[in-house]
Formats: C-alpha cells, structure tokens, sequence
C-alpha cells in the first residue's frame, strides 16, 4: 500500500516534528521544510495529500504557498492545515484553507484530524 504524502512547512524545528511524528503515527509519508522557499520547491516537484502550512513562514510566507497551492490544479485534492498563533487574525483563512488550527494544538487533535483527511 502507497502511504499518502503530507508536507510538514513549520520554521519552528519542535513544531515540524510535532507535527511530523503526529502524521507519521497514522501513516503518512512525511516531509519537512522550515521556510516557505524549500516549501516551494518541494512543491514543483510533488502533489502532497495534506500540507500542513504555518503562515509566518522566512523567505516566502504561508499565505504566499496557500494562494500558489489553490490556484494550481494538481493541488484541488491536496487539503491545506493552515496554522497559526494569531487565532483572530487567521479568521479569513476559513474561505481557503481546509483546515485552520490556532497554536498550542492538542496532538490527538492532529492525529484525529490527518486520520480523518487521510480517509477522505
């Protein structure tokens, strides 16, 4: 069985592998990046199942990668966890993103969560 493919865009190193070791106890194939350039370039080359995308990203921001991933086709099945810690501000993101998580997350939240995109 081919394990679904999430890309993990976080800068701050404990996050990724908060979110890393969440994704990959469901099963997934895990790839982290730490800025949104890297984040770009993974991108030109693979059609992830889930990214899970902070927003205040060095080099090229969250919301720069959550408008490049919504306006190509070969992301419409690619669900966005869009993450931030400024909870009112990322009200917007509802419109756009799949999923909108306000840190600190729960892990089991994560879990159940990529357990339920990862089904879908």
């Amino acid at each position: 069985m081919i394990k679904p493919k999430a890309l993990i865009v976080d800068d701050d190193e404990m996050l990724a592998t908060f979110f890393t070791a969440a994704f990959e106890d469901v099963g997934y194939d895990v790839q982290t990046v730490l800025d949104g350039q890297e984040a770009l370039l993974y991108l030109a080359e693979h059609t992830p199942h889930v990214v899970v995308l902070d927003l205040q990203l060095p080099h090229v921001s969250g919301e720069e990668l959550l408008k490049f991933i919504k306006s190509e086709d070969r992301f419409a099945t690619t669900w966005v966890f869009a993450t931030s810690i400024e909870g009112t501000r990322v009200g917007y993101l509802h419109e756009t993103a799949d999923i909108v998580l306000t840190k600190p997350v729960e892990y089991q939240q994560v879990v159940q969560l990529a357990t339920r995109v990862q089904s879908a």
